[in-house]
């Protein structure tokens, strides 16, 4: 039986739920993670050390059923440290298969610019088709393979920043800030620093594999009427034309900002998208795919800035 509206805002209450019992004070960024699951998106989050940004990866994936696997990006990681590699068997006079993290469900691609870009790139297959070739065989991954790579800000010593084909296979980009007051006390006072599994109650594993299938279906089915689409379709066209970007962004980033607008429908109880939808969702799926022109970075503009700008430029259907 197909999961209904109202189950599967349960089940987001449900996951919500027992992720804020470790992270405080992130809800936006929780609900955006979620957005992102069930509209087979991937996340980079991106933040100064110390902001939980692995933690919450690890929350999420205690919270289900589904398999974790991490990787910790380094400068000599190499590509089949990620992928795996095929090893000859005398035994058997045959090339036989060590699968690398990247066959699981969730992966966390911890510090990914930490990394050089042939290693980075190693994901690159992966998170677009859902599958890796190694020595010229294709190995599918699971239809739920889903990445949330962390990394630091580029200002940061000893980075890699990633390059613009390996960001544009990332649905948000998610900026991650220290938490206000209030939640450090929280935080401080729980003791939820501590990584999951090591002294901290354990989460409840609320969603399983099938009932992620059955959201991914729900998302599917929500509708976008025309005037959403051609909302979308302006939006992303107009990023190509601002006399402040060098590039805009493609048209798999209106694809992916529309499959992004109706998870976050269906997490509102709705079966229909709204143009609020969009404007939510327009600067965390964009900000990573545009690239500054030198009169736009001469003025200190920032990303967010010049996408706010053009947001507010263009008028929403009513």
């Amino acid at each position: 039986m197909a999961m209904t509206l109202t189950e599967f805002q349960s089940l987001a209450d449900a996951l919500r739920g027992e992720i804020r019992k470790v992270i405080a004070g992130q809800d936006a960024l929780i609900d955006h993670l979620l957005i992102a699951l069930f509209a087979r998106g991937h996340c980079l989050l991106e933040g100064p050390p110390g902001t939980a940004k692995t933690l919450l990866a690890q929350c999420l994936s205690q919270v289900t059923t589904l398999d974790f696997g991490r990787v910790q990006f380094t400068p000599d990681l190499m590509p089949g440290d990620v992928l795996g590699v095929s090893l000859f068997n005398f035994q058997t006079n045959e090339f036989r298969l060590t699968r690398g993290p990247i066959f699981t469900d969730i992966l966390l691609a911890d510090e990914i610019n930490r990394a050089p870009p042939k290693t980075q790139s190693a994901l690159l297959q992966a998170m677009n088709e859902r599958e890796v070739t190694i020595d010229d065989k294709t190995h599918p991954l699971g239809a739920e393979f889903f990445v949330i790579a962390t990394q630091n800000p580029i200002e940061q010593h000893g980075t890699y920043p990633l390059p613009e084909a390996q960001l544009d296979r990332f649905l948000f980009k998610l900026v991650v800030d220290f938490p206000d007051r209030a939640a450090e006390i929280a935080i401080l006072g729980r003791g939820t620093l501590r990584p999951v599994g090591e002294g901290a109650a354990p989460l409840a594993a609320v969603m399983t594999r099938e009932a992620l299938r059955q959201g991914h279906a729900l998302v599917d089915a929500i509708r976008l009427d025309d005037s959403i689409v051609g909302y979308i379709v302006d939006l992303t066209r107009a990023t190509r034309s601002d006399a402040e970007l060098l590039h805009g962004v493609s048209t798999r980033a209106a694809a992916a900002l529309a499959a992004a607008v109706r998870a976050r429908a269906a997490l509102d109880g709705r079966d229909y998208a709204l143009p609020d939808d969009v404007q939510a969702l327009f600067l965390p799926a964009m900000r990573h795919r545009i690239v500054l022109g030198p009169t736009a970075e001469i003025d200190g503009r920032s990303p967010d800035e010049v996408l706010t700008a053009i947001l507010n430029r263009q008028d929403a259907p009513r």
